[in-house]
């Protein structure tokens, strides 16, 4: 049976070109056949495979997870972008992660997806999914969006924005902290609901539970209509009078892990925190400030 790994990468990206040759020569090395993925590809068009390594940034890890949702597949996302918030790997980096990938030294980290749906006025359903996040936002620049919000099937409030944001813990470092809502660590199973712009004197960003049900209704009001995108690629059309549910979806993202560093140590190193002065627990031990048991004095 022929093995074989799945290769997504950016083709703007002029070090995409020479990653690329790395990744084919390693995997090639190992006996795995590698499959390049062209803009066009779509999950029918691909044989089986099963290892998936993404050359690019986000953006690209979010084309890669189009392709790889439901497989069962690990990705293994190489940094090629700015941020990188779901890359596991840099360049430099490159051939021993592939490496790393073909012998199964890797954990697999499982991420919460979103089911997002669209009812429209007329009775048609749109149904999507979403990685990092669903954005409402208003379709017409020099208009305002009029929504209402529901959760678990209650209104909460309605005003005027120019977009709402459902996303995942792990598209809290996405579109969602532009617009002001939390970081949330990515083992937290929620959503997080990000008003952006709002018109209203209650417009804080919500944290629900993992069993919840957010709704977002264009009310018929609505000077302009919206646009809802997930994960910034994929787009439906939102009239006035239409509603979009979004909910936990039961089919997850599988990302390849190489390191066991913490959540927090990815978020100092991608947004280049200021540690400096940190003392750390051990420390604080070793002069005596702390007892052996953690506790405080």
């Amino acid at each position: 049976m022929t093995r074989r790994a799945l290769i997504v990468t950016h083709r703007g990206r002029l070090e995409a070109v020479s990653a690329t040759r790395e990744a084919v020569r390693v995997l090639e090395g190992a006996g795995i056949e590698p499959v390049l993925a062209s803009e066009e590809t779509v999950a029918a068009d691909l044989p089986d495979f099963e290892l998936a390594v993404v050359l690019g940034g986000d953006g690209t890890i979010l084309r890669a997870a189009e392709l790889t949702r439901g497989t069962g597949v690990p990705l293994l996302g190489v940094n090629l972008g700015h941020v990188g918030f779901l890359a596991e790997s840099e360049r430099d980096d490159v051939g021993e992660a592939v490496r790393r990938l073909t012998e199964g030294d890797f954990d697999v980290e499982e991420r919460v997806t979103l089911r997002v749906r669209v009812l429209l006025p007329g009775g048609d359903v749109v149904e999507d999914w979403a990685l990092n996040e669903a954005a409402l936002e208003k379709a017409e620049r020099s208009r305002i969006l009029e929504v209402a919000v529901e959760v678990d099937g209650r209104p909460l409030s309605s005003f005027g924005c120019d977009g709402m944001v459902a996303a995942t813990a792990t598209g809290s470092t996405a579109h969602a902290f532009s617009a002001g809502g939390p970081v949330v660590w990515p083992d937290v199973d929620g959503m997080i609901l990000v008003p952006i712009s709002a018109h209203a004197l209650f417009a804080r960003p919500l944290v629900v539970g993992p069993g919840s049900r957010l709704a977002l209704e264009v009310l018929e009001r609505s000077p302009a209509p919206g646009q809802l995108t997930c994960d910034g690629r994929r787009t439906v059309e939102v009239p006035q009078g239409a509603r979009v549910e979004v909910t936990r979806s039961d089919v997850p993202v599988r990302l390849a892990r190489l390191s066991p560093a913490p959540f927090t140590t990815r978020l100092v190193q991608k947004f280049a925190l200021p540690v400096t002065g940190w003392r750390g627990l051990a420390a604080a031990r070793r002069d005596g400030d702390v007892p052996q048991d953690g506790g405080a004095r």
